[in-house]
């Protein structure tokens, strides 16, 4: 029997050419923004926080070649960790989720002002800012194996209600995130209770599938329509996937840090959410979840 481990998938989606959008209007490489000169939120899409998920690139892409523009308020698209991304070999597909360290997990005021120092640190720091100035944000990411894909909503009752207004995809899980590190998605006021700030993060599914490039599209048109951006006359012709007839919401109890290769779950109909194969002591192995109400 083949090992989650040992399970290879095909590339069988490109990785766009995302030179011609390294110098923007904003004095951070690769982040653009529009402002509509009318009252309304900071609304940022971003991308490749991990270099190898290639859906969030292919979906920037697809949002600046349909010149998309906000009707109100303003709108960044950000291309995040562009050194991992650009260092993606599709010979070796699992090699470029980051240089040094995974972005994702540096979302800490301790961590951006302190003395550590690695690639990804320098970006977060260069980019931490202008991620102040953001209301809403859409954080689009893809995983390792072929799963049905998810909407990590956060914590919170704010980001559930999110998720809902989105409406895709079916799973919306929510959580505090990984015990190695925070999110970008989780940083500061995305995870204030008292704030009106907001953030979702997308799993589209596996990295190089041409169905999470389609979600990955579908979202980003649907986040910008249903945040009030762009008008839904201008996000239907890109609206390719299929509305759950309801969504299902997780809440995450907890995750297993890996210290031993024997556990089990610690209650009846639990949801083993995300089941990393980078198991290594220290790490999340999986997350343990239940179903709740959305308005639990």
């Amino acid at each position: 029997m083949t090992k989650p481990d040992e399970i290879s998938y095909p590339v069988l989606i490109q990785a766009p050419d995302i030179s011609a959008y390294q110098k923007g209007n904003t004095g951070i490489d690769y982040i653009h923004h529009f402002d509509s000169g009318n009252p309304g939120p900071h609304v940022m899409i971003s991308a490749v926080v991990h270099g190898n998920e290639l859906c969030g690139a292919i979906a920037l892409d697809h949002l600046f070649k349909n010149e998309v523009r906000p009707l109100r308020g303003q709108l960044s698209l950000a291309f995040m960790n562009v050194a991992a991304f650009q260092s993606f070999d599709p010979e070796q597909p699992k090699d470029s989720r980051f240089v040094d360290e995974d972005f994702n997990r540096l979302w800490t005021r301790e961590l951006l002002n302190g003395p550590r120092k690695s690639l990804e640190l320098e970006r977060a720091r260069e980019v931490h800012p202008y991620l102040e100035t953001v209301d809403l944000l859409l954080d689009i990411h893809s995983m390792q194996t072929a799963t049905i894909p998810l909407m990590m909503a956060g914590p919170l009752e704010k980001g559930r209600s999110l998720a809902s207004q989105v409406q895709i995809p079916e799973m919306v899980v929510t959580d505090w995130g990984h015990k190695a590190g925070r999110r970008m998605r989780d940083y500061e006021g995305f995870s204030n209770p008292q704030s009106s700030r907001n953030a979702l993060l997308i799993e589209c599914g596996q990295h190089w599938q041409p169905d999470s490039a389609e979600l990955a599209i579908a979202s980003a048109w649907r986040f910008l329509w249903k945040t009030g951006m762009i008008s839904e006359e201008q996000a239907s012709p890109f609206q390719t996937v299929t509305l759950p007839e309801k969504q299902q919401f997780i809440e995450v109890s907890g995750p297993y840090t890996i210290q031993t290769d024997s556990f089990r779950s610690p209650y009846d109909s639990c949801v083993l959410i995300m089941p990393s194969l980078r198991q290594t002591p220290g790490a999340s192995a999986v997350r343990f979840g239940k179903f709740i109400d959305a308005k639990a």
